[in-house]
């Protein structure tokens, strides 16, 4: 007679694993157990009607439409308060909050304004001049009289032309024109005489020594020589009263004509002298990050 098969031939059923956290009862949670490190240390979240919801935010800020900036929000590239957010609907403080955007700062405060100006040669760098003179405040004379508050981030004496930025975020000046903060700023001059760009470029690195303390540049590069002339470009993160100036007249090459390029990461590009432009979001985002904001 043949034998059935035997029960224990049987392969047994895996038992199931638990996966998920094992919850020792239905208690709330102790303080510390099962923390959510996010949301305990991110952005301070404002009860309903308080604030702006981010992605209406983001949106106003130019950075994306509502939808995009949701999905933005998704994907984990928005930030608060140094904190990523991937909750939809957050409710934030616009006045206070820093929000970037994959890592770039964003200007979401309504009435800031950020402008770059060519300066032109002959004018003051001054909201107004006593002596009538032309000035930086006649160009921006209609925003002034409609409300914005500007003020110019640093100085150009009237015979250089060139990059000037003009703001009202206070916190922004103050950084850009701190020398702690060594926020170079690059030149373009033409000199008198044919620069040696191995001997002036080395003295200017090194530094020289001017009547108010030593001053030295950061690069140096001759672009073009002739007829008893030279173009340099000049980077130097130095903020005194005509020190371009100062430093090539100290090595022998007095200038002729100055210009201005560059403020950090904001280049004067092909901009006519005398206009205005606003600068563009990635530009202020560097800025803010030029000066650690």
């Amino acid at each position: 007679m043949t034998p059935t098969t035997a029960p224990s031939r049987k392969k047994p059923k895996p038992e199931k694993k638990v996966t998920g956290p094992v919850l020792i009862s239905n208690a709330k949670p102790a303080r510390h157990q099962h923390v959510d490190v996010e949301s305990q240390t991110g952005p301070k979240k404002m009860a309903w009607g308080e604030g702006e919801r981010l992605q209406k935010v983001l949106a106003k800020a130019g950075v994306a439409s509502r939808r995009v900036a949701e999905d933005m929000i998704d994907a984990g590239r928005v930030e608060v308060d140094g904190k990523v957010v991937k909750e939809q609907g957050l409710r934030i403080d616009p006045e206070t909050a820093i929000v970037r955007v994959d890592g770039v700062r964003v200007v979401v405060r309504d009435e800031q304004v950020y402008l770059a100006l060519n300066k032109p040669k002959g004018w003051q760098s001054t909201m107004s001049d006593e002596m009538g003179r032309p000035c930086v405040g006649d160009i921006v004379a209609e925003r002034v009289a409609a409300g914005q508050r500007l003020f110019h981030v640093g100085r150009l004496d009237a015979d250089t032309e060139g990059l000037l930025l003009l703001t009202n975020d206070g916190d922004l000046a103050h950084r850009l024109m701190h020398p702690s903060f060594e926020v170079s700023k690059t030149y373009l001059a033409t000199v008198n005489g044919e620069v040696n760009n191995r001997d002036v470029g080395k003295r200017l690195k090194e530094g020289v020594e001017l009547d108010d303390g030593p001053a030295k540049v950061d690069k140096f590069q001759v672009l073009e020589v002739g007829q008893g002339k030279s173009l340099v470009k000049v980077i130097l993160h130095e903020g005194r009263k005509h020190i371009v100036r100062r430093i090539l007249a100290e090595v022998g090459h007095p200038v002729n004509a100055l210009v201005r390029t560059h403020v950090g990461p904001i280049a004067l590009g092909d901009q006519r002298p005398g206009t205005l432009r606003v600068l563009g979001r990635d530009e202020i985002g560097k800025l803010y990050e030029a000066v650690s904001l």
